[in-house]
């Protein structure tokens, strides 16, 4: 697995922050995507979401998220769905192929590296969604997993 080190760009956002089982994230991601639409905003990057907790440490209906998407354009937030900025920001970043549930490694193998090199991760790790699961099979999905970082 090859981990780097990047700079991410600032961008904003809009999302939505759910507390509960995984399985409601495809109809979280189609409410962001469809308000984004309804709006007539640009899309400016691929769906994300930011993991405050984990399936492994938590049950299903503790887990605490995000999902959103990256847009361009004069939007005012409305229900349950927010916009924000996320700040430029280091990231160690690894891509993982495969299932979404599957991804669990990627996690583990980026908070080793970040310890035996040094960085402090100072935020939630982001997945971004660069596949489709609606056209790509579910062994062929991209899916890049960052952890905000600092360098000690």
């Amino acid at each position: 697995m090859q981990i780097e080190e990047k700079m991410v760009e600032e961008k904003q956002v809009t999302y939505i922050f759910a507390t509960g089982p995984y399985d409601q994230l495809p109809a979280l991601f189609g409410e962001v995507v469809g308000w984004v639409m309804m709006k007539g905003l640009q899309i400016v990057g691929p769906p994300f979401g930011i993991y405050y907790n984990s399936p492994e440490e938590v049950s299903p209906e503790e887990l605490i998220y995000e999902v959103g998407i990256p847009f361009v354009g004069e939007a005012q937030e409305e229900g349950k769905i927010k916009i924000k900025k996320i700040p430029a920001q280091l990231v160690l970043s690894a891509m993982h192929k495969g299932p979404y549930d599957k991804v669990g490694p990627v996690f583990a193998a980026l908070a080793e590296y970040a310890f035996k090199n040094g960085y402090e991760i100072v935020g939630a790790p982001t997945e971004i969604y660069l596949s489709d699961p609606n056209e790509v099979p579910e062994s062929e999905l991209l899916t890049e997993v960052q952890f905000p970082v600092v360098k000690k």
